[in-house]
C-alpha cells in the first residue's frame, strides 16, 4: 500500500503541495503557545452579535469542507487543485507572518449558561483553541478559498447543488466565527479582503511563471 502510494506521488508530484500543513501546524501551535497578544481586536459591531451555541455545526464543518475539497480536486483536476493551494496556502502564511509581527487577540468570549450538546462542543474547542492569533481569520480566508474555487469549477455533474451547497456551507462557517465569538468582525472583514487579493494573484496573475524557476516547479509541473 505505502509503496503504490509512493508511486502515485510520483507520478502527480503537484500532490506535495498538502505537506505544507506539517509546517503550518508546527508555525501555528508555536505561535498559540509563546506568542503573547498586544492588540485586542474589537469592534461596537461585535457587542451586536448575540453568542449562539448553534453555530458550532456550521463552524465545525469547516474541517471536513477542507479535507473534501482537496481531496476532491486533487484526483478530479490538477490546475484546479494547485491554484486553491496556493491561494489558501498563501493566505494562510501571511496570516502567520501577520500574527508573528502583530500578535493579536481576542476578549469577546462568554460564559455558557447552555448544557446541551451544541455548549458542550464550544467549550471543547474553547479549551483547545485559544483566543490569540485571530485577525485576519484563517477560518474565513481559507473558506472562501475553496468557495471561490469551487464557484470557477465548471465540470461538476450537478453544478447548481455542489456550488450551492458549498456557498451556503461558506457562508454558515463565516457566520458561525462570529456567532461563537471564536473572532471578531474585525477579523472577518480581514480574512475576506486577504481573500480578494489572494484569488486576483491566484487566478489574474503569472506565478506559476515563479515556479517554474526555483526547486519548487514539481508543485506546478
Amino acid at each position: 500500500m505505502i509503496r503504490g502510494l509512493l508511486s502515485w506521488v510520483k507520478a502527480h508530484p503537484y500532490s506535495l503541495w498538502v505537506l505544507y500543513y506539517i509546517p503550518y501546524l508546527i508555525c501555528f501551535i508555536l505561535l498559540e503557545h509563546f506568542s503573547e497578544p498586544r492588540f485586542i481586536i474589537h469592534c461596537p459591531l461585535d457587542d451586536m452579535i448575540p453568542f449562539c451555541e448553534y453555530f458550532i455545526i456550521p463552524y465545525l464543518t469547516w474541517f471536513p469542507l477542507m479535507f473534501l475539497s482537496l481531496l476532491y480536486f486533487l484526483l478530479k483536476d490538477k490546475e484546479t487543485f494547485i491554484d486553491l493551494c496556493f491561494f489558501m496556502f498563501t493566505g494562510m502564511s501571511i496570516s502567520l507572518f501577520i500574527y508573528l509581527i502583530l500578535p493579536n487577540g481576542l476578549d469577546l468570549r462568554v460564559d455558557i449558561a447552555s448544557n446541551n450538546i451544541f455548549a458542550w462542543m464550544v467549550r471543547m474547542i474553547q479549551s483547545v483553541d485559544d483566543p490569540t492569533n485571530i485577525c485576519p481569520s484563517i477560518h474565513v480566508a481559507s473558506t472562501l478559498a475553496i468557495m471561490m474555487a469551487v464557484l470557477r469549477y465548471r465540470k461538476f455533474r450537478h453544478p447548481l447543488i455542489a456550488k450551492g451547497t458549498v456557498s451556503l456551507a461558506a457562508i454558515g462557517i463565516i457566520l458561525s466565527t462570529m456567532f461563537l465569538k471564536q473572532h471578531s468582525f474585525v477579523d472577518v472583514a480581514a480574512g475576506i479582503a486577504l481573500s480578494l487579493i489572494m484569488y486576483v494573484v491566484t487566478y489574474h496573475t503569472g506565478w506559476k511563471k515563479l515556479f517554474q524557476r526555483t526547486p519548487l516547479r514539481i508543485l506546478v509541473s
